[in-house]
C-alpha cells in the first residue's frame, strides 16, 4: 500500500484536529493542551511552532516547539520527522520534556547534533488521583496567594525552581518571564502557599488546566521545615481545590530519586500511571 507522510507546521485553522490529537492522552498532554486551548495555534500567542506529522492526510502526532520542546501522541515515524525537522531548525529549546518512550527516542536522534545535555532525567513518574485522601487532613493554613503578596512568594518560586532544575530563573532576562508567570498563576488564583511571619512556608500551583485534567507544580517546603508532613497536608489542600473547582482528574510528575517526595504523593492518594523524560540544556 503506498502511504504518504508530511510534517510541516500547523495553521490556526486546523485547532479542531489539533486538539483530537491531545484528547487522545488528556492527562500526559495537560501541558500543551492548555496552552493551545487558551492561546491556539498562532506562534505569536502560542508561544512557539506546533509542528503536526501526517499520514495520508490525517493528522497524527504533534509536537509543540517553544521554549520547550514536546512530543505529543509521537509514533516512531513522527519522532523521527520532528527529529530532522528540530536538526534542520537548530536548537531554540531549554529542554526537551514529554512522554518517556518517545522523548527518549527523539533525545536519541537529536545528541549528535545538540548535545551534551547538561542533564537528563529519563524516568520522572506521572502520577495522578481522582479522589481526596481519608488519612490525611488538609491544611487549613494553605490558601490562595493574593496578588499583593509577590514580593513574598517570589523567593520561594526562586529558591523552588533553582533546586529543582539546577540554575537560577533569574538569569538571561533577569527574571521577566519568570516573574511574568508566577504573576500569572498569582492573579488567577492558582497559586498556593502557607504564609507565616511574612515567610513561605509551603507552596505548590495549579499549572496547566484543561476541562480534563490539572497538573500540580512547584511543590516545595521550606528546608526548614521539611520531615514535618507540610508537603502531605499541603498537598491535600491544594488537591481538594483543583478536584473542586478546577477538574476531575489531578496529575503530577516528580524525579524518580526523589524518594521522599514520590513516598508523600503516595499517601496522599496519588498513583503512578505512566512516565515522563526530561532532557535540560
Amino acid at each position: 500500500m503506498l502511504t504518504t507522510t508530511t510534517t510541516r507546521v500547523l495553521e490556526p485553522g486546523e485547532l479542531d484536529a489539533a486538539l483530537a490529537v491531545l484528547d487522545r492522552d488528556p492527562v500526559a498532554n495537560a501541558f500543551v493542551a492548555a496552552r493551545v486551548q487558551t492561546a491556539g495555534l498562532d506562534p505569536w500567542r502560542l508561544g512557539g511552532e506546533m509542528w503536526g506529522w501526517y499520514a495520508d492526510g490525517r493528522l497524527e502526532s504533534l509536537c509543540y516547539a517553544g521554549a520547550n520542546l514536546v512530543p505529543i501522541c509521537a509514533t516512531p515515524d513522527a519522532v523521527r520527522a520532528f527529529a530532522d525537522r528540530a536538526r534542520r531548525s537548530g536548537r531554540r529549546c531549554s529542554s526537551i520534556v514529554g512522554p518517556a518512550e518517545a522523548t527518549a527516542d527523539l533525545w536519541a536522534l537529536l545528541e549528535p547534533s545538540w548535545g551534551p545535555a547538561r542533564e537528563v532525567r529519563g524516568h520522572q513518574p506521572l502520577m495522578i488521583t481522582t479522589t481526596m485522601p481519608s488519612n490525611v487532613t488538609p491544611d487549613p493554613l494553605v490558601r490562595r496567594v493574593r496578588k499583593d503578596e509577590m514580593d513574598v512568594i517570589m523567593p520561594a518560586c526562586v529558591a523552588m525552581f533553582t533546586e529543582e532544575v539546577g540554575v537560577s530563573p533569574l538569569a538571561g532576562d533577569g527574571g521577566l518571564l519568570y516573574q511574568a508567570r508566577v504573576a500569572e498563576l498569582v492573579g488567577s488564583g492558582r497559586s498556593f502557599a502557607r504564609v507565616e511571619d511574612g515567610q513561605v512556608i509551603f507552596k505548590a500551583e495549579v499549572g496547566a488546566v484543561t476541562p480534563h485534567a490539572c497538573q500540580i507544580q512547584g511543590v516545595w517546603v521550606a528546608p526548614e521545615y521539611r520531615g514535618r508532613g507540610l508537603s502531605e497536608t499541603g498537598m491535600a489542600a491544594v488537591l481538594s481545590y483543583a478536584l473542586r473547582e478546577v477538574a476531575p482528574v489531578v496529575s503530577l510528575y516528580v524525579n524518580d530519586f526523589n524518594a521522599a517526595a514520590r513516598a508523600a504523593y503516595r499517601r496522599v492518594g496519588f498513583r503512578e500511571v505512566g512516565a515522563f523524560m526530561s532532557v535540560l540544556f
